[in-house]
């Protein structure tokens, strides 16, 4: 194929990853995985695999533009003790470290 090509020849490459962390850990581990700033989606699951929660994220969000996906973690933590956290990262951005 030449000039014009379907762009879905070439599928986008995403990296998802599976943490499985404690209530008391979760706030914690969130906060460091958006630091690292290359953080595209946050799934939240309880222990038995049920979605509380599926948060796009953008590049470069700070402060007050994360507080309803923070308003949004502290009422899931009332919910379960243990959490599965899926994270789906953009392999275009490094981690900041």
């Amino acid at each position: 194929m030449g000039i014009g090509a379907d762009q879905t020849d070439y599928p986008k490459r995403e990296l998802m990853e599976e943490i499985k962390v404690s209530a008391a850990k979760l706030k914690e581990t969130l906060k460091q995985l958006i630091r690292e700033g290359n953080v595209r989606r946050v799934i939240l699951r309880n222990s038995e695999g049920r979605t509380l929660l599926d948060m796009p994220l953008a590049a470069g969000l700070v402060g007050a533009l994360l507080l309803p996906f923070w308003v949004a973690v502290g009422a899931v933590v009332a919910l379960a003790t243990d959490f599965t956290i899926l994270v789906e990262r953009d392999p275009d951005l490094p981690a900041k470290k």
